[in-house]
Order: structure tokens, then C-alpha cells, then sequence
């Protein structure tokens, strides 16, 4: 084969193995940046586990999900599991199990996934606001916005919403939870976007998190499509703060939102290798 055709089967072949990592997993990195502990919670799928696991202030998380998935990422607070992995939380529990096996008690602030060719993605507080969180694509393609909170909800959260403990509220409750009303809820006669509009508690929930769902029928400014992205999903954090991601096994933050993928730069070492080593 001519030295030519030999590069470039090697890059095509390169190429070959990018699309098929692509299209099999995403990598997703847990960042923790409140100042106290989170317990986040991931739903299981058909080929994935899910589960839960305790991250200390500043610490992080790494794990991979495979396209196809469709589900839900979450923090719990102030929980108290024994050795056994059994216990509770005040706010996000799945039961008394730290790997959870299904999804978590309300109010709880969710990202919600789900993976394809394009992935559609969004930070929700129709089932209420328990932490601030942003979800941020890195190196996708398409539209591949933030989403997510600018603020903490608790500290402005309408006393009749709130959930206390000991005096302190540690999440603010969905008007639906609170009311169960068909205009809070967007069911009935208000179960279309036409009917179903923003009230006094989802403009407050908004003005929080401007690029989350505030309520059933809030998409347009909540719903985003990437491709080929790995993600971060950052907790105590605001949609202007730093890029975080996993790099040779680090957390490297900077204050770009996009950069070369590593492939590029791998693909591009090889070609030149071959050529010189031909």
C-alpha cells in the first residue's frame, strides 16, 4: 500500500474509533462546590447502574453513561448513611440506600438527560429546588448551552413553599407539591401550553434559574440538544463560573467554554507521526 493510502487508513481508522466512543458513552464529572457535603444520585438504565455516592466540599466524581440512557441526576443533603450504605436524608432521598435505585423524593433540583445521536438535556424545578445547579456540555456540537441556576433559591423561597428543618429551610417546595391545584400543576382544563402559563411562584423559581424549568410547560428556555458532548454538572455553582472538566486524571478549570477535543490533537500526532516514521 502506498505510503499515503497507509496515513490515511490510520487516520480514518482513528476517526472510526472517535465516532464509535461517541455514539457508546458519555463521560459526566460531579462537582461539589457547596460548602458542605453532597450526596448526588444518578437513576439507573437498561445497561447502566445508577446509584449514589458522598462528595466533601471541593471533591469531585467521574463515571461514563451509555447512548440510550434516559434519567436523572441529582444532589440529597444533610444525610447520615451508616457503613452499610443505609440511612436518610433531608432533602433528595431514594429511600434509606445511598446508591440509589430509582428516583429521589421531592423537592429536589434535577438534571435530566437523555442520550442519543442528540442529546437532549435540562436542569428542572418542577419537582422543586433543593441545590443551585448548572449543567454545563463540553466539547459538544449544536446548540450546547448552560443550564441552569444564577442563584439560591432557598435563601428567597416564599415561606408557604419552604421546608424546614430546625428552623432552617433546606429546600423550597414546587406550588404544585404545595397546592395540588390543576393550575399549578398544568393539568385539566390547564394541561397545554396555551393554559398552562407562568404564576407568582415559577417567576420566582425563574428569576433563580433562568435556564431551568420552572414549570411543566416552561420549555423554550429550558430545554437544550448537544452532540458528542461529555458534561459537568456542578453543584453551589452559577452558569458564569469557570469550565471544570477531567483532563490525565486532574480537574482543570478554565474560563473558556470550548476547546480543541483531545482526539483532534491525537489524530493530528498520529498523522504526522506516520508520515515521518514511513
Amino acid at each position: 500500500m502506498a505510503r499515503g493510502g497507509v496515513v490515511w487508513l490510520a487516520v480514518a481508522l482513528l476517526c472510526c474509533c472517535f465516532v464509535r466512543h461517541c455514539e457508546s458513552a458519555r463521560v459526566f464529572t460531579i462537582i461539589n462546590q457547596c460548602k458542605t457535603m453532597v450526596w448526588p444520585a444518578v437513576t439507573p438504565g437498561e445497561s447502566f447502574g445508577g446509584g449514589g455516592f458522598a462528595l466533601k466540599p471541593g471533591q469531585s466524581m467521574v463515571f461514563t453513561a451509555p447512548v440510550g440512557w434516559s434519567g436523572r441526576i441529582w444532589g440529597r443533603t444533610e444525610c447520615d448513611f451508616d457503613q452499610a450504605g443505609n440511612g436518610s436524608c433531608a432533602t433528595g432521598s431514594c429511600g434509606s440506600e445511598l446508591k440509589c435505585g430509582g428516583s429521589g423524593a421531592t423537592p429536589a433540583t434535577l438534571a435530566e438527560f437523555t442520550l442519543a445521536t442528540k442529546d437532549f438535556y435540562d436542569v428542572s424545578l418542577v419537582d422543586g429546588f433543593n441545590l443551585p445547579m448548572v449543567v454545563r456540555p463540553l466539547n459538544g456540537e449544536g446548540n450546547c448551552s448552560v443550564a441552569g441556576c444564577d442563584g439560591d433559591l432557598r435563601d428567597s423561597c416564599p415561606s408557604e413553599l419552604s421546608k424546614k428543618v430546625n428552623g432552617r429551610t433546606v429546600a423550597c417546595r414546587s406550588a404544585c407539591d404545595v397546592f395540588d391545584t390543576d393550575q399549578y400543576c398544568c393539568r385539566g382544563m390547564y394541561g397545554n401550553p396555551s393554559t398552562c402559563q407562568p404564576t407568582f411562584y415559577s417567576k420566582k423559581f425563574k428569576a433563580a434559574c433562568p435556564t431551568a424549568y420552572s414549570y411543566a410547560y416552561d420549555d423554550p428556555t429550558s430545554i437544550f440538544t448537544c452532540s458528542n458532548a461529555d458534561y459537568t454538572i456542578t453543584f453551589c455553582s452559577t452558569r458564569k463560573r469557570p469550565v471544570c472538566t477531567y483532563h490525565n486524571n486532574r480537574l482543570i478549570c478554565s474560563a473558556s467554554t470550548r476547546s480543541w477535543p483531545s482526539v483532534i490533537s491525537a489524530l493530528l500526532f498520529t498523522f504526522l507521526a506516520l508520515q515521518f516514521s514511513l
